[in-house]
């Protein structure tokens, strides 16, 4: 390598991942104790640091498939976090990512490989350094843009129910939604195929499954259309 920045200082380039996922209407925050000092023991996000052979998406990808066990996630970049005493071990710069999963997915035996659990969101205490800040920084970005793009079916499986939909957003926005205006706007999106099969795990009537066909909204999308909530 040349030495075109010898006289520069070098600084530790790290990703926090931010893994949400969703089950019986309640969003759920993946941690684990950290496994080294500074901070051992205490509760912390997922990551790593950059390897010299990657990019920062490979790192990331390779930090949700990690603790995850699941390609192609959908993730998104929260920020980068600076802070010069951010981090207690060394001077580490932080990119931010959130990573929104279908839980029927997710590897369960990772959660004892990585000592991890999944915290209900709104149970989440005290994070090591800025951890609690790319948190709150993550639900804003995700409350702002669920209102505009599907992102939240990434947190649904294949297969979901319009009870399920709703209480899905329900948990992003911590609030009650009336149930005839919510289905009545979400189907005159005519973005969600119904299925012939039924969820009777609630009650003897059941409730229609239905999924979400990206290619038809991807081709709403390129004339103009738009998702609303």
């Amino acid at each position: 390598m040349a030495p075109f920045y010898i006289e520069q200082e070098k600084f530790l380039l790290s990703v926090d991942c931010i893994i949400l996922g969703f089950k019986k209407g309640k969003l759920y925050l993946l941690i684990s104790k950290r496994k080294f000092e500074p901070l051992k023991n205490q509760d912390t996000l997922m990551g790593g640091f950059l390897r010299s052979d990657e990019n920062l998406e490979d790192t990331v990808s390779r930090v949700l498939y990690e603790y995850t066990g699941i390609k192609d996630v959908y993730m998104e970049q929260v920020g980068t976090y600076g802070s010069i005493h951010r981090d207690e071990g060394e001077r580490v710069i932080s990119v931010a990512y959130y990573a929104l999963i279908n839980l029927e997915l997710f590897d369960e035996e990772l959660c004892k490989k990585h000592n991890a659990r999944w915290e209900e969101l709104d149970k989440v205490g005290k994070l090591i350094f800025d951890h609690n800040q790319m948190l709150e920084d993550t639900i804003e970005i995700l409350r702002r843009k669920a209102a505009t793009q599907p992102l939240g079916f990434n947190l649904l499986p294949e297969k979901f129910t319009l009870p399920q939909l709703q209480s899905l957003y329900e948990a992003i926005y911590q609030t009650t939604l009336d149930k005839r205006n919510f289905r009545k706007r979400i189907l005159e999106m005519d973005i969600l195929e119904k299925q012939g099969d039924k969820d009777k795990s609630t009650s003897k009537r059941g409730a229609f499954y239905y999924k979400f066909n990206k290619e038809k909204y991807d081709q709403l999308l390129q004339k103009g259309y738009y998702f609303s909530l």
